[in-house]
């Protein structure tokens, strides 16, 4: 086991203020691999003030300058990408292959699109008579998931560098080990001291002293809903800015006459992929009851190529969960959906054979789901695909926007313009239209309890800067 030092704090390691310890857990072994400092409000202070004397020199720095610094920033992550691979299996489980092309390489892709951004960016433009100005929003409070714990960095930290502001990162407790890699980069970069800070910790004792810092303009979260709406609160008692990524329950709509073999196949790729430890899985999928029996045959053939296993095989496509209390919880609401009617027609709740250790569930497919069961209203975060009937256009559509989510969803038909109508109609942040690619330039968020404010593009820029009229 590696038991590391100290925080990431204007520009150099220092010793942590508590004594307490964070320990990583290889969800794959179960063992304790490496242990970090388990952050204090003391070390929150440390880095805001650091953040906060930074901020006037890195504000003034010249946009193409910092975008510039962002462009180091992509080529020291890009030259630790195996390294950060390898990290990503070790603490939270994704297979290796997985891990190099999502979680080792989109965060160097989205660094590098900031970088553009940054040097193109209009901060000023003239409207009318005025002269309006975009400035950066100040000190940054950013606290990430374990989920995509680099991409999530990257997707805070780089625009609201591209922006002018300074940041202090508190990452989740599960998966710190990347952050203190992010943080190695960000020195190797160049970066002047205090524009990044990194406190590794707990919620209670390092999260909210950063959400409720009276010297932090604007905290970014992405999370559960339950801590969203917490984070929320905190922020609107100091009425400060808040951009919340949070829960979602996303719905995969097949519409009759869609290549139906072909989006039950992406369909079980999205769920499984990371686990299910994705907060826009499409883990709701509407069908047509004529086609309803056949799409769910095709899902259980589909999965079963999905076995679960070592998730340092390059050849895996699918690790453990988290940890213990992510594998119970899927397994706890697997058995309520048993309960409460759905028929298990792969997988289920029972541990998966030939895996005495490690945090593994068997995926799943439920059928005859009513949008009533608990599988469907709760986000489950494994990987587990549960399937509805409609009978009609206007019933699909009332079912997929039936939930108190609004991230994301996806709709399948033979003719474009028919999907692409049904998706305008969808009450959730983003829609793949048969199976669009993803785009790191197009806007990221959710509606309704899936939160507020975007990441990507220049939508994710505009989050981290404040808008000034001049009146001339």
């Amino acid at each position: 086991m590696t038991a590391y030092d100290g925080m990431f704090v204007d520009g150099a390691w220092r010793p942590a203020r508590g004594t307490g310890r964070i320990e990583v857990e290889n969800p794959a072994t179960e063992e304790v691999v490496a242990s970090v400092p388990a952050g204090t409000a003391e070390d929150v202070d440390d880095a805001v003030r650091a953040a906060r004397a930074a901020l006037p020199g890195w504000a003034g720095t010249a946009p193409a300058r910092r975008g510039a610094h962002l462009t180091a920033l992509a080529d020291a992550l890009a030259a630790r990408q195996e390294e950060i691979a390898a990290t990503v299996t070790t603490e939270l489980g994704s297979p290796i292959g997985f891990a190099r092309r999502v979680h080792a390489g989109l965060p160097v892709a989205v660094a590098r699109s900031y970088a553009e951004l940054a040097a193109g960016f209009a901060f000023e433009e003239r409207i009318g008579t005025s002269t309006v100005l975009h400035e950066p929003a100040g000190v940054v409070g950013a606290i990430t998931p374990w989920n995509y714990p680099l991409h999530q960095i990257v997707a805070k930290v780089a625009p609201a560098l591209a922006a002018g502001c300074t940041v202090v990162l508190k990452p989740a407790e599960y998966t710190p080990l990347t952050a203190r890699l992010f943080a190695e980069c960000v020195a190797a970069a160049g970066l002047p001291a205090g524009v990044f800070n990194l406190v590794t910790g707990y919620g209670p004792e390092a999260g909210q002293p950063l959400a409720e810092h009276p010297d932090v303009d604007l905290v970014s979260f992405t999370g559960s809903t339950a801590v969203g709406r917490r984070i929320g609160a905190l922020a609107g008692g100091a009425v400060k800015r808040v951009a919340l990524e949070l829960g979602g329950k996303s719905a995969n709509v097949i519409l009759p006459g869609a290549d139906l073999a072909t989006a039950v196949r992406a369909n079980v790729a999205d769920v499984v992929r990371n686990a299910g430890q994705s907060c826009n899985a499409l883990t709701r999928t509407l069908v047509h009851t004529d086609h309803y029996d056949e799409a769910v045959a095709l899902a259980v053939e589909a999965v079963a190529a999905y076995v679960p296993g070592d998730p340092t095989d390059p050849d895996r496509r699918l690790g453990p969960v988290v940890s213990a209390r992510q594998r119970d919880r899927v397994r706890e609401l697997l058995r309520k959906g048993a309960e409460e009617g759905a028929r298990v027609a792969a997988g289920g709740a029972e541990p998966p054979e030939g895996l005495d250790k490690g945090y593994y569930v068997r995926p799943t497919v439920l059928a005859d789901v009513t949008p009533d069961m608990t599988v469907v209203r709760e986000e489950i975060f494994g990987p587990v695909l549960s399937f509805l009937r409609y009978r009609d256009t206007e019933e699909a559509l009332r079912l997929a926007n039936d939930s108190e989510y609004g991230l994301s969803g996806a709709v399948w038909a033979a003719d474009r313009d028919e999907a692409v109508a049904f998706a305008r109609r969808m009450e959730c942040g983003r829609v793949d239209v048969n199976g669009g690619d993803f785009n790191i330039l197009a806007p990221f968020g959710g509606w309704k309890q899936s939160g507020v404010g975007r990441e990507l593009g220049v939508h994710g820029l505009l989050e981290y800067l404040k808008t000034k009229s001049l009146q001339l």
